[in-house]
């Protein structure tokens, strides 16, 4: 993992499994709910990003089954998915903060209103 900013995608495949382990169309489905729609992964996407966390260590295989004899994978967060994204969230929160604290100033309101 590198110590620039998280791709979206990314952040948003290490949130969904922070909640617990999860198989992948339950991720797509999770990261959907969480952008309101804004961000639907196809299968292709997210199976590149789940097997990239896995070499990278952020996470690995909690289980796998068979449903409707297909073969399905839970995936979870590692030890080092955790602080990875513990310092992710961290980041976002500090920049977050600078924004608002400069559109605060300039009496501009978050969603776009001023005062």
């Amino acid at each position: 993992m590198t110590d620039g900013p998280m791709r979206e995608p990314t952040f948003l495949v290490l949130t969904a499994l922070a909640g617990g382990p999860q198989h992948g169309y339950a991720v797509i489905e999770d990261i959907a709910g969480m952008t309101g729609g804004r961000v639907r992964l196809r299968a292709g996407t997210l199976y590149a990003a789940l097997d990239r966390l896995r070499a990278e260590g952020l996470i690995e295989v909690d289980r796998e089954e068979i449903v409707q004899s297909r073969l399905r994978r839970y995936y979870r967060l590692t030890g080092a998915g955790e602080q990875s994204l513990t310092a992710e969230t961290a980041r976002l929160r500090t920049q977050a903060t600078i924004a608002e604290r400069r559109l605060r100033a300039r009496r501009i309101q978050l969603g776009g209103a001023t005062t």
